[in-house]
């Protein structure tokens, strides 16, 4: 083998192992696109779910989340929507222990208020329907 030939072939591997290292040091940052962080304010915290442990609403709740929050999060919840591929930042993975560590006011802010990409429900859905969509999001932890 000539040494021309060698060192194509060096250069190759090198070439294919700083691949494999980009690959291996962005996964993690790709991941944690989809749980960033969206903080609320303390405010939001404090805020009680008047329908908490109420389970009439959810049947109404899983149509409002289909609708409403399953384009981006998936109709499972599971933050992989048909919208989810062209979002930044990934929409939230509701089944995921990050999100159902979050207070019911702080889900229901998030919903209220809004965030690019994330439309504000303020106007679309009553006070009364986010309620509901927080109490929905709860039973997704069980589909993980």
């Amino acid at each position: 083998m000539d040494t021309q030939a060698l060192t194509k072939g060096i250069k190759k591997n090198i070439i294919t192992a700083g691949c494999f290292i980009a690959a291996a040091l962005l996964l993690p940052t790709l991941s944690k696109a989809q749980t960033s962080n969206w903080n609320v304010p303390a405010s939001a915290n404090q805020l009680k779910n008047p329908l908490a442990g109420n389970t009439s609403v959810l049947k109404d709740a899983k149509k409002l989340y289909i609708t409403n929050c399953g384009p981006c999060h998936g109709n499972n919840g599971k933050g992989d929507g048909i919208a989810a591929a062209a979002l930044k930042p990934k929409p939230a993975d509701h089944t995921s222990a990050a999100v159902q560590k979050e207070t019911d006011g702080a889900l229901y802010w998030k919903m209220t208020e809004g965030r690019t990409p994330m439309p504000s429900y303020k106007q679309a859905l009553t006070d009364s329907q986010r309620w509901e969509l927080v109490n929905y999001i709860r039973t997704l932890a069980k589909k993980r």
